[in-house]
C-alpha cells in the first residue's frame, strides 16, 4: 500500500504538474493573442491613429476583461481534455466502420458537445470584443406596419455563435480523425522554448487554414439550413425577424466581405488558443525526465529506472523511462556504470537483469505480434487447416531450438494473442482503456453497435459460411488481398481463432443479404492501416533497441563484472528474430509504401512512419553491436542461421 501511494504521488508529480504548467503558460499567452485579435478586428488602413486609439481603449474596457476571464475558463477546460484524452499510442481504425464507431462513441459525443459549447463561448467573447453589429443577440428595430419599436433577432451575432459551435465540433471531429491527442516524443531532444518557437509558425498557419476551411463549410451549411436555427431561436426567445435587413441565409447576405473577414479572424483566434494549449501540453509532457538507476533509500525504490520500466499501468512513465534509458546509454558514463554494477550484499546484477529483461520482453512481444499478423495475412484472414497449423508449430519449435534462445519464452503460434499496441500500455490518467486510446476501435462489442449489426456482422455461428472474417464472394473473385486480413476478432488481446472454426465454402443456396454484404465490404481494412497499427507503439521498441545496443556496446570496455556477456546470446537472437519478422512484414503489400503527406493540421502523423524508423533502428542496433565486438561474436553461443545473418552485418552487406 505504501509503494502504491508513493507511485501515485510520483505520477502526479511528473504528469499532472506538467499539464498544469502547460495550462498556466496558455493562460499567460492569452492576453497576447487577444491583443492581436483586437488589432486585426479593428484594422483600418486609412485611419491608423484612430485604429490604435480604438484598440487601446477596447483592450482596457470591462467587457474585454470579462471576456478574458471567460476565455481563461475555456483554456482550463481545454487543458483538462488534453490531460484526459491524450494517448501515446494513436488510434488507428482499420476499417470505415471502425472509424465511424469511434466518432459515434458516447465518450466522443460528450467531447463534441463540450467543444461545441466552448466554441460558442469563444465566439461570444469575439463578438463582444468586435462589438458594433455583432455585440448582442437582440437589437431594437421598428415594425413596418405599426412603426412600433420592438426587439429583433440580431442574425450577425447568431451567425458567429453558430459558427463557433460548428468550429468546436470540427475541432473535436478532427481530434479523432487526425489523432490530435496523440503525443509523440521527438527523436532529437530540445529545450522547451526553442521547440515552442520553432513550432509556433506552423501552429499559426494551421489555425488560419483550418479557420478558412471551417468558415467556407459553415457558410455553405448556413446557406441551406440557416433558417431552421434562426426561426427556432426567434420563436423561443420571442424575438422578431427584421424584414428590412438582408437575411444571411441568402447568397447576397453571405457575400458580405466584412462578415466573412470577421468570421475568418474569429475562427483563427479560436483555433489558435486551442492549438497553443495542445502544443504546450505536448512539449511539457514529452520533456525528458532523469530517473535514478538505483537508490540507497527503500522508500525511493519505486522511482528508480528498473522499477519504472516494468510499470504496466502508467504508459507515460514507461515511455519516459525508456527515453531516459536510451539517453543514459549514449551520454552518461556514470549512470551506465550503475547499470553494470552488482548489488551489495549478494553481488547480483539486479539493475541490468531488470532492464534487459524488460527490453527483451518488449521486442519479443513485437516479434510475436508480427508473426501472428503474417499468419493471418498468409491465410487471407482465415485460419489455416489443422495440418498446416501443426506444420507451422513444428517449424517454429524447431527454429527456436536451433536459435538457442531458450531464455525468451515461446508460445504456440496459434495461441499467441494478437495484442494491439493499446493492450501493452494503458492510459495514465483515466486508467480505463477507452476507444480513443486504443489503436483498434472496438466493433460489434462497443456500446454503439445495435443487436441487428451484431447479428449481421459479428455474431455469426462458428460454422456459418459467412462467419468470422471470410470476405464476400465478390471480394474473393478479385483475388487475394493481403492487406484485408481482419484483426477485429482479435481486438483487445483476444486469442486467434482455433482450427475448429475453419469456415467451409459457401453453399450455392446460401447467400448473404445485401445489408450484410455491404457491411462486410465496409469492414475491409484500409490500405496501410493494419501495418501502421502494428507499429503504433514502436517508439517504445526503438528506445529499447537503442538502450540495449548502446549498453551492450559500452559493456565491451566498461562492464568490469561481465554481467552483459551472460545475456548476450539472448539479445543477439532476439534482435535477429525480430529483424527476420520485420523483413517479412515489409514484403507485404502497402507495408513498404510511404504514406502521403497530409494537409496542414495539428494532428501528429509521425506514427505513419514508425515502421520505417523501427527497421532503421533495428539495423543500427545490430551494426552497433557487431562493429564493437567484431570477430569476438564467433565465441557467442548462437545458432548457425543467426551467426550467418550476423556475419552479413560484420561484412557490411545489410
Amino acid at each position: 500500500m505504501f509503494s502504491l501511494k508513493q507511485n501515485c504521488w510520483f505520477i502526479k508529480k511528473v504528469v499532472i504538474w506538467r499539464a498544469v504548467a502547460s495550462i498556466a503558460w496558455s493562460v499567460l499567452l492569452l492576453p497576447v493573442t487577444t491583443a492581436l485579435f483586437v488589432l486585426l478586428s479593428r484594422f483600418s488602413l486609412f485611419h491608423p491613429i484612430q485604429w490604435i486609439s480604438e484598440c487601446t481603449s477596447l483592450l482596457t474596457a470591462s467587457s474585454t476583461i470579462f471576456s478574458l476571464v471567460v476565455l481563461c475558463g475555456v483554456i482550463v477546460m481545454t487543458g483538462f481534455f488534453n490531460l484526459e484524452f491524450y494517448t501515446l499510442v494513436p488510434s488507428i481504425p482499420c476499417s470505415r466502420v471502425a472509424l465511424l464507431g469511434t466518432v459515434l462513441h458516447p465518450r466522443q459525443c460528450v467531447h463534441s458537445l463540450v467543444y461545441c459549447t466552448m466554441g460558442m463561448l469563444v465566439m461570444w467573447c469575439a463578438s463582444v470584443t468586435i462589438s458594433g453589429r455583432y455585440s448582442t443577440l437582440g437589437t431594437p428595430c421598428r415594425q413596418t406596419e405599426s412603426d412600433e419599436l420592438v426587439t429583433c433577432l440580431n442574425e450577425y451575432h447568431l451567425f458567429l455563435l453558430l459558427a463557433g459551435a460548428f468550429m468546436g465540433y470540427s475541432h473535436s471531429f478532427l481530434g479523432v480523425v487526425q489523432n490530435m491527442y496523440y503525443v509523440s516524443f521527438q527523436p532529437i531532444q530540445q529545450y522547451k522554448y526553442p521547440r515552442f518557437k520553432g513550432s509556433l509558425p506552423a501552429v499559426v498557419k494551421c489555425s488560419v487554414i483550418q479557420s478558412l476551411y471551417s468558415a467556407r463549410n459553415f457558410a455553405a451549411l448556413y446557406f441551406f439550413f440557416g433558417y431552421v436555427p434562426k426561426t427556432w431561436i426567434s420563436s423561443t426567445l420571442n424575438l422578431q425577424i427584421d424584414s428590412s435587413v438582408q437575411p444571411l441565409d441568402s447568397l447576397t447576405g453571405l457575400l458580405d466581405f466584412s462578415l466573412l473577414y470577421h468570421l475568418a479572424i474569429s475562427g483563427t483566434f479560436l483555433y489558435l488558443t486551442w492549438y497553443l494549449t495542445v502544443l504546450l501540453f505536448r512539449i511539457y509532457v514529452t520533456e525528458a525526465y532523469s530517473f535514478p538507476v538505483q537508490s540507497t533509500f527503500t522508500e525511493d525504490a519505486e522511482q528508480c529506472l528498473p522499477k519504472v520500466l516494468v510499470e504496466k499501468d502508467t504508459s507515460v512513465m514507461k515511455f519516459l523511462a525508456l527515453q531516459d534509458l536510451a539517453l543514459l546509454s549514449q551520454h552518461s558514463l556514470s549512470r551506465r556504470l550503475e547499470v553494470f554494477s552488482l548489488s551489495q550484499p549478494g553481488g547480483h546484477p539486479h539493475n541490468w537483469n531488470a532492464i534487459s529483461k524488460e527490453c527483451l520482453s518488449l521486442l519479443s512481444e513485437l516479434t510475436h505480434r508480427l508473426v501472428a499478423h503474417q499468419d493471418a495475412v498468409a491465410s487471407n484472414g482465415r485460419v489455416k487447416s489443422q495440418s498446416a497449423s501443426s506444420d507451422t508449430r513444428s517449424a517454429s519449435s524447431s527454429s527456436s531450438m536451433m536459435s538457442g534462445t531458450e531464455d525468451i519464452p515461446e508460445t504456440p503460434r496459434l495461441s499467441v494473442p494478437l495484442r494491439t499496441p493499446g493492450s501493452v500500455f494503458k492510459s495514465s490518467v483515466g486508467g480505463v482503456h477507452s476507444a480513443l486510446t486504443a489503436p483498434f476501435t472496438p466493433d460489434v462489442d462497443s456500446p454503439f453497435s445495435s443487436p441487428a449489426i451484431r447479428r449481421l456482422v459479428g455474431q455469426q455461428e462458428p460454422h456459418s459460411p459467412w462467419g468470422g472474417t471470410v470476405q464476400s464472394p465478390h471480394v474473393m473473385r478479385r483475388g487475394p488481398k493481403l492487406w484485408s486480413a481482419s484483426t477485429e476478432s482479435q481486438t483487445n488481446g483476444s486469442p486467434l481463432a482455433s482450427p475448429a472454426n475453419v469456415c467451409s465454402p459457401p453453399a450455392a443456396n446460401q447467400k448473404p443479404s445485401f445489408l450484410a454484404q455491404w457491411l462486410q465490404n465496409r469492414r475491409e481494412q484500409l490500405p496501410e492501416a493494419s501495418s501502421q497499427a502494428l507499429f503504433a507503439d514502436s517508439q517504445a521498441h526503438i528506445w529499447a533497441l537503442q538502450g540495449l545496443s548502446h549498453l551492450v556496446a559500452a559493456s565491451f570496455s566498461e562492464d568490469q563484472f561481465g554481467v552483459v556477456q551472460t545475456t548476450l546470446p539472448s539479445i543477439l537472437s532476439c534482435l535477429v528474430v525480430l529483424l527476420e519478422a520485420v523483413d517479412r512484414h515489409f514484403k507485404l503489400p502497402h507495408a513498404s509504401s510511404k504514406p502521403a503527406r497530409s494537409i496542414c493540421s495539428m494532428g501528429d502523423s509521425t506514427y505513419k512512419t514508425l515502421r520505417f524508423a523501427l527497421r532503421a533502428a533495428l539495423k543500427t542496433a545490430i551494426y552497433k553491436i557487431t562493429t564493437t565486438f567484431g570477430e569476438h561474436l564467433n565465441a557467442v553461443n548462437i545458432s548457425s542461421e543467426h551467426r550467418k545473418r550476423l556475419q552479413q552485418f560484420l561484412e557490411f552487406k545489410e
